[in-house]
């Protein structure tokens, strides 16, 4: 039986080719394909970590520019799951900035302020 973790890397996987295979077909994300990924599939989550005052279009076009390093305009997996990084470590920092705006399990995180992955957030 698979982890929870295992098959959300398999998911950000085959995601990430559902998308790069659009157009053109490549194993690349351009822009287009991005912000088509993350609106399709990841918008509730964009509208929570995004920063205030900022559209989600701006907030996704600023994830590009910090994910592609070698600025060709397109990123490869590598830099999409840097993306995927950036976007997790803006929703954590914002969960600690604000943590009862969260739902859910945000608040099983407030209760549980170890919760588990082995590192100290200086609480």
């Amino acid at each position: 039986m698979k982890t929870d973790l295992e098959l959300a890397l398999e998911c950000v996987v085959n995601i990430y080719h559902q998308y790069a295979m659009k157009w053109p077909i490549d194993d690349y994300l351009n822009r287009t394909e991005f912000s088509m990924l993350l609106k399709e599939t990841a918008k509730p989550f964009l509208h929570n970590t995004k920063p205030p005052n900022m559209s989600t279009d701006d907030y996704i076009s600023s994830l590009f520019v910090r994910a592609d390093r070698n600025r060709n305009g397109r990123l490869k997996f590598t830099e999409f799951l840097t993306t995927l990084s950036l976007v997790a470590i803006d929703a954590h920092n914002r969960f600690h900035q604000h943590p009862h705006a969260s739902q859910g399990q945000g608040q099983d995180h407030v209760q549980d302020q170890s919760h588990g992955h082995g590192h100290s957030h200086g609480h």
